[in-house]
């Protein structure tokens, strides 16, 4: 059970230095923006029925403080990306850099290369400058010009770059292991004593991490798979007797597979790692999709990548995030549904399509440009206030700050007996698996 303890933030010191921003003041209805106190709050839940949880929890808001902590003359920052690639990595790279040397006057601003590995001397991956020049038209492109690495690196390692190369904040994009690390590194910056500020910026394509309501690049790669699907849909109708098989991106939440369902109107079973399918017996998903099969003659079916792992059997080990080793679900389905119907004596056309690479290396969409942006700019005004091992939240609809430590402690995952989950249900007639169906027949 949290408390509200547990979404304290952890500063560096007073602030004593007022703050560079010029189109924002203290003043109401002069026209400019207004400073956001450091004892405003959000609330967490706006469900008021008595079984709600979290009711007395409430979360700094973010936006730029009237007074900063650091000497935007004498600072110089850094920022690293970090994990697997993602829509609006750039765009954030160019805000953070906009946001500190147009409205704060930090003259220098350092990019990591290749995520962790870069803040490794050992690597010789010397920083790049940020200039204007090169942060100029990145946001129309895929990917990050800082490249990026999985993988944490020694703190203590970490952190003797840090003070070598004089950084005074560290901006860390990236999922859940990304923040693992920094929360890492902010240990070992508070060990030591430094006024170094540790700021992440949430980073993920499969929209899991807690206290965020959307993560950057979460929209594109829906927008991208719904179109996947709609491809599997004329593939599916332009065969007889044709399936359409999707698999798309979420290890541990079916967001993308859930919120693109709901967006195609086409996909007769959505398959989620929070439910455990079966493919057997009355309620089974093979003979469900033979039904289907008989009354329509074409299907059309979403699977995330971490869904039915239990029928599929896990990879086993991890990779250098800390992500365990997941069996491929995809071709698994494919050979298992194209086996059933044989065995059946029915004839199928199955057409397998995986645009996971596809989704992650595009470039932003108008929803994703606007979210980078604004998470990046409201990023540098937590590092200039001083906050540190924070991570820039979106709770009902507002940003706020949330403690990295807290962030970390889970991954958010479809609530099975929640609204999405019930109108995907509706949207497609499958059967209502129960989150703890037997893995082979039920």
């Amino acid at each position: 059970m949290l408390s509200p303890a547990d979404f304290k933030i952890p500063t560096l010191g007073l602030n004593e230095i007022p703050s560079p921003l010029k189109l924002v003041s203290s003043t109401s209805g002069d026209g400019l923006g207004d400073f956001v106190s450091g004892s405003s709050r959000v609330r967490m839940q706006l469900d008021t029925s008595p079984d709600a949880p979290d009711q007395d929890i409430d979360l700094e808001r973010a936006g730029p403080r009237e007074k900063v902590y650091f000497d935007p003359y004498f600072t110089t920052a850094a920022v690293v990306t970090c994990g697997g690639l993602c829509p609006g990595l750039n765009n954030v790279v160019r805000s953070i850099y906009l946001e500190l040397t147009h409205n704060y006057g930090v003259r220098r601003v350092l990019g990591i290369r290749n995520g962790y590995l870069g803040l490794n001397p050992a690597e010789r991956l010397d920083p790049v400058e940020l200039t204007e020049d090169r942060v100029s038209h990145i946001h129309d492109v895929g990917g990050t010009i800082l490249g990026s690495s999985r993988g944490p690196q020694d703190p203590k390692v970490v952190v003797d770059f840090l003070q070598r190369s004089h950084i005074d904040v560290l901006f860390c994009v990236g999922g859940d292991g990304t923040q693992r690390g920094a929360h890492g590194i902010y240990e070992e910056v508070t060990r030591r004593g430094l006024s170094i500020a540790i700021v992440g910026i949430p980073k993920t394509i499969d929209n899991d991490i807690k206290y965020v309501f959307r993560t950057f690049g979460f929209a594109t790669a829906l927008e991208t798979a719904q179109n996947a699907l709609s491809c599997a849909h004329v593939e599916a109708k332009g065969a007889p007797a044709g399936i359409g098989l999707v698999k798309l991106m979420g290890r541990d939440a079916g967001f993308i597979a859930a919120w693109a369902t709901l967006a195609s109107q086409e996909v007769n079973f959505c398959l989620a790692p929070e439910v455990d399918f079966c493919l057997d017996g009355p309620m089974g998903l093979l003979p469900a999709l033979k039904q289907r099969m008989v009354d329509r003659r074409h299907a059309v079916i979403a699977v995330a990548e971490g869904a039915g792992q239990t029928l599929c059997g896990a990879a086993g080990g991890s990779d250098a995030s800390g992500n365990r080793g997941y069996g491929d679900i995809g071709t698994f389905l494919k050979e298992r549904i194209t086996t059933y119907f044989r065995e059946e004596g029915m004839d199928v056309s199955l057409k397998y399509i995986d645009p996971s690479y596809l989704i992650r290396s595009v470039p932003a969409n108008t929803a994703d440009r606007l979210l980078s942006d604004q998470m990046a700019r409201y990023g540098v005004h937590a590092a200039m206030a001083g906050n540190t091992d924070v991570l820039i939240g979106m709770v009902n609809n507002m940003f706020v700050h949330i403690p990295i430590c807290t962030a970390i402690a889970e991954k958010k995952r479809m609530e099975v007996t929640g609204d999405l989950w019930t109108n995907v249900l509706l949207a497609t007639g499958q059967p209502p698996w129960p989150a703890s169906a037997p893995p082979t027949s039920c």
